[in-house]
């Protein structure tokens, strides 16, 4: 039986996961977070995507967790309204797509739920070393006892420790956007029903809705630097601190929502970026989402990419053999990447505006097919 290490249970790592077990592999999730991390935005699950959502037998408890958003506005700095939508919001698109927007960590918990019990999870852990050869892959890690697998996948997001440890650092595969973005939780204390509120403040912007039934409100707050910020993005409190100078001078709930973020449950902050690499795989190991192929969450299409591409190499996976699984996997998904990430052009050329006609989403969304 093939052994599969996964770094990252986030949801690409637990997608994979599941259809791994489905096709009779052993599975370990290896994570470094000590439980599956709360909080994180809502995310959208949409085209070709719910159709593996649906085949990993979770669509209608999705459907049952989205959110209830009616409709948006755009604010200026000021907190003037610039106009509003009751056919659309800025993070799910049309309202009356079959798509679904839910809470990150929602999707994460029903996929790790559906997985537990026959997959190992390993929390608060990580690799440190990885040393291939023709009979597989030793794996050191920085608490557990070292191990060895048939194959590893790095699901580990855009600051991927497999990607570094095979591939090389990050600066070589991380491109910078320009944008910063910092999410986190705090009380609905502006008594928004159903109603996200968006706004830009020279540089500084963001949006705010509800969720959990009006009660809690998720924060989206960023800010524009062309040129890259350094910061550790294991330091939460330094990236509050970096947080709070970027957006010192913004206006209408900034205030308010900088203080709340001190005493935030949950914070999110890393820079708008997408990774772009000329191969995934390296010997017995490849990537796997945002690790492999970050869009950015300006294109929209994140979870989308990570839960398509989890399907796809699974079933290249139960085909054959890792050399020509991971081809296959590169070969039919590297062209949907490609669409997806092209999208964040089209988004940022039109922040802030108003809406008209199709969306490229619409075309690009259903743009590959499953095996």
């Amino acid at each position: 039986m093939t052994s599969v290490l996964i770094s990252g249970a986030s949801l690409a790592g637990p997608a994979l996961a599941c259809f791994l077990r489905r096709h009779g592999f052993t599975v370990t999730v290896v994570e470094r977070a000590p439980a599956p991390r709360p909080g994180g935005q809502a995310i959208d699950v949409r085209g070709t995507a719910l159709t593996v959502v649906e085949r990993m037998g979770i669509l209608s408890d999705v459907r049952r967790r989205r959110t209830r958003i009616e409709g948006m506005s755009m604010l200026d700095g000021d907190g003037n309204e610039l106009w509003r939508s009751t056919e659309m919001a800025l993070s799910s698109g049309r309202l009356d797509s079959d798509d679904v927007e839910l809470l990150r960590d929602d999707l994460s918990r029903l996929i790790h739920d559906r997985t537990r019990s026959d997959v190992e999870y390993v929390f608060g852990d990580s690799i440190t070393s990885l040393a291939q050869d023709e009979h597989g892959v030793r794996v050191t890690f920085e608490r557990a006892a070292a191990r060895d697998f048939d194959l590893v996948v790095g699901a580990d997001g855009l600051h991927s420790n497999v990607r570094r440890l095979v591939f090389g650092p990050e600066r070589e595969f991380v491109h910078h956007l320009g944008t910063y973005l910092s999410i986190f939780s705090t009380d609905n204390y502006l008594g928004l029903e159903n109603w996200q509120v968006w706004f830009n403040d020279g540089d500084t912007g963001g949006a705010v809705y509800p969720v959990r039934d009006n009660a809690e409100l998720r924060v989206n707050l960023g800010f524009n630097a062309e040129e890259p910020v350094a910061y550790d993005h294991r330091d939460v409190e330094a990236q509050k601190r970096l947080v709070a100078g970027r957006c010192a001078g913004a206006r209408w709930e900034v205030p308010r929502l900088l203080k709340a973020m001190w005493d935030a449950p949950d914070f999110y902050f890393d820079s708008m970026a997408q990774v772009r690499m000329e191969r995934w795989s390296a010997g017995r190991v490849t990537l796997l989402g945002d690790a492999g192929y970050c869009a950015s969450p300006l294109s929209g299409q994140g979870t989308s990419l990570a839960l398509v591409g989890a399907y796809v190499l699974a079933a290249e996976l139960a085909r054959s053999g890792h050399e020509t699984a991971f081809a296959a996997y590169e070969e039919r998904m590297r062209p949907w990447v490609e669409l997806n990430q092209a999208l964040v052009k089209h988004n940022r050329d039109h922040a802030g505006q108003s809406p008209a006609g199709e969306s490229p989403l619409d075309h690009v969304k259903n743009a590959i097919e499953l095996p």
